[in-house]
């Protein structure tokens, strides 16, 4: 059991330190590449190397009539439509308005839990976790709220519609996901969305403005390989033994290791107002998580007397 804990705290550690670094190479990847050829390639080099590891593996693609209505909706629902929302806003939007925005994501996964799952329960401690974790983010970016909005109105209901449709589909695979491998949950969608996403984007971008450079390849390998194999088949892991309002907390972990990475590696400074809002994030994965550490401490006082 508590080998069991300590993987599922190693593994969502790595999601977020994986999906804190993606903004940064998503942007990299934009200056060579167009938005919709740039997520096409990157899913479709994702599905590639998932299929190889399955193959290695020997897990089966599963195509009953559940799996298969689930692979599609993931298809369009979490992969074509959200991301390629995602990557047009980017062009746009500031990075911290767009982390701010993409943080409503764990409200709509508590309210589409409450409405979809009976059984997820919401507390008071998972609610207040919720506001003092996106408390934390707006502080943190408080300075890039300060912009004229007009100019950036539909880049930002690009990324919230994007957020919300992922947490759709996110208490979906909570409901009805329990019998899918986490490879072979990921590997369909991700196919059929980069072949998708690569025909969108030939037939609406300039595709004359593609540089094949340094830029390119290594963002698009980065990724594939970090930013969707290892973090999505971890996610769906996660995702069967994690709650989903839980685990969407990480939507509030990754901006904060996003401004970690750039303290490091580009030497960008980190003022008061960074740790005061990574305090509060702190506070509230800690108060969602308090009824799981009071059940656990009752367990080990139980132990005990006995």
């Amino acid at each position: 059991m508590q080998n069991e804990k300590l993987k599922i705290l190693i593994i969502f550690s790595l999601i977020c330190l994986a999906w804190g670094s993606t903004w940064g190479a998503i942007r990299l990847g934009l200056e060579s590449l167009t938005p919709l050829i740039s997520v096409g390639l990157r899913f479709t080099l994702a599905s590639i190397l998932i299929l190889t590891i399955m193959k290695f593996n020997s897990v089966r693609i599963q195509t009953d009539k559940v799996s298969v209505k689930l692979y599609l909706l993931m298809a369009f629902g979490s992969f074509v439509i959200p991301f390629a929302l995602v990557y047009w806003a980017e062009q746009f939007v500031p990075s911290g308005l767009a982390s701010v925005l993409f943080a409503v994501y764990p409200f709509f996964v508590a309210l589409f839990s409450y409405l979809a799952i009976p059984s997820e329960e919401i507390d008071i401690y998972k609610i207040l976790g919720i506001v003092f974790g996106f408390t934390g983010i707006v502080t943190i970016f408080y300075d890039g709220l300060n912009v004229d909005l007009s100019l950036y109105i539909w880049g930002m209901v690009a990324i919230i519609l994007s957020a919300i449709m992922q947490a759709g589909i996110a208490v979906t695979l909570k409901k009805h996901g329990h019998h899918l491998h986490p490879l072979s949950m990921n590997f369909v969608p991700m196919l059929l969305a980069g072949i998708s996403l690569i025909f969108f984007g030939m037939l609406t971008e300039n595709t004359s403005k593609l540089v094949w450079d340094a830029k390119a390849f290594g963002s698009i390998i980065y990724l594939a390989a970090i930013g969707s194999v290892l973090t999505f088949t971890s996610y769906y892991w996660l995702l069967k033994r994690v709650s989903v309002i839980l685990l969407s907390l990480i939507a509030f972990i990754t901006p904060i290791i996003a401004l970690i990475l750039g303290w490091i590696f580009f030497h960008e400074q980190l003022s008061n107002r960074v740790l005061i809002g990574s305090i509060l994030v702190l506070i509230g994965l800690l108060t969602a998580n308090l009824k799981n550490f009071n059940k656990l401490h009752s367990i080990t006082l139980s132990r005990n007397d006995s």
